[in-house]
């Protein structure tokens, strides 16, 4: 009998045949990344001052984190302040101030994803839906308004609004709503609301900027098939509209959840006072107070670094979950 010829079991990485794998052998991929480069060296030239900008700002910082796990004050280096472990972690889980911040973070932000994450979806619908160009133009601008001022703006509007003279208290007793005027901003219990729907005031026009970009790519022959068939304007929304923005909505949810920790520093550092600061305190004023103010440049790292990986954990987690909901689809 004639002896059939066997399969050779792996191609060499240097002949350039695609592996049993699929994947192309690491020399031909890196030949091949080669010729591109100096194919496209002129393209390829303009990122590099921003690789060299992350390098510099973004990953050499990483090693200050090593603080974190040291006893550092300003007269000492990185390298010479002495190690003491994960005594820093320790202190935080025994901080009363710093659990006080968790919840107050939490708090405004479980608020904000609630309300603000859906008004931007809402707005934007609403202005794609506008007939009348010029009204549709007029009611974007000034919804991206209050996106472009401060927050020293924004916040110093705010507090004389709502002082015991301000526009808020005289409209409330012009009405007889109150008897008297109060300083809103000096109450706790309502600064988590005045900090959610303010944030919502200055960034719900700017938010809509995505999805409306999305539903100017929708195909009207959807619409057009929609009416044919006898549906209704919020049909055809709820059918054609919001199923094509799923992986936009998808990506703004995942990015909101990951940033459950970070509250805004600017926004609490204009609006929060004496009075109301039992409210107010967020973890990320909470972190500034302690390493500017206090000098306590260890401590304060160690809950960066802990809000740091509890954040990438959220990230995951979200990501993990929408791809499931997209039909294992991920969107990031």
């Amino acid at each position: 009998m004639a002896k059939t010829a066997e399969a050779p079991s792996a191609t060499p990485a240097g002949t350039g045949a695609v592996l049993p794998s699929g994947k192309k052998p690491m020399g031909r991929r890196v030949k091949e990344f080669v010729v591109d480069f100096g194919r496209q060296w002129e393209l390829q030239s303009m990122i590099l001052p921003g690789v060299v900008f992350m390098f510099i700002f973004c990953y050499i910082p990483i090693y200050g984190l090593t603080i974190a796990f040291k006893s550092y004050t300003v007269i000492d280096t990185i390298d010479s302040a002495p190690w003491v472990g994960l005594d820093n972690f320790k202190i935080i889980m025994s901080d009363k101030y710093f659990w006080d911040s968790v919840v107050n973070t939490l708090g405004i932000s479980f608020l904000k994803l609630a309300i603000g994450f859906v008004i931007p979806i809402i707005l934007a619908i609403m202005i794609y839906e506008v007939s009348f160009g010029r009204f549709k133009k007029f009611v974007q601008t000034v919804s991206y308004l209050p996106h472009f001022l401060s927050w020293i703006v924004l916040g110093g509007m705010l507090i004389t609004w709502f002082s015991t003279t301000g526009l808020f208290n005289q409209l409330l007793l012009s009405l007889g709503l109150i008897s008297q005027p109060q300083n809103i901003m000096l109450d706790p219990n309502k600064y988590w609301w005045i900090a959610t729907l303010s944030d919502i005031w200055k960034e719900a026009g700017w938010g809509t900027i995505l999805y409306l970009a999305i539903m100017a790519k929708i195909d009207p022959t959807y619409y057009e098939a929609a009416k044919i068939d006898g549906a209704s304007r919020l049909r055809q929304i709820w059918n054609i509209t919001i199923p094509n923005m799923k992986m936009i909505i998808s990506l703004n949810l995942i990015l909101t959840v990951s940033g459950l920790l970070g509250s805004n520093l600017d926004q609490t550092l204009v609006l929060m006072n004496s009075q109301n600061r039992e409210k107010a305190e967020v973890i990320n004023s909470y972190v500034y107070r302690m390493g500017m103010t206090q000098g306590d440049f260890s401590y304060a790292t160690a809950v960066g670094l802990g809000v740091s990986i509890v954040s990438v954990i959220l990230l995951v987690t979200a990501n993990k979950v929408t791809s499931k909901l997209n039909d294992n689809q991920s969107v990031l």
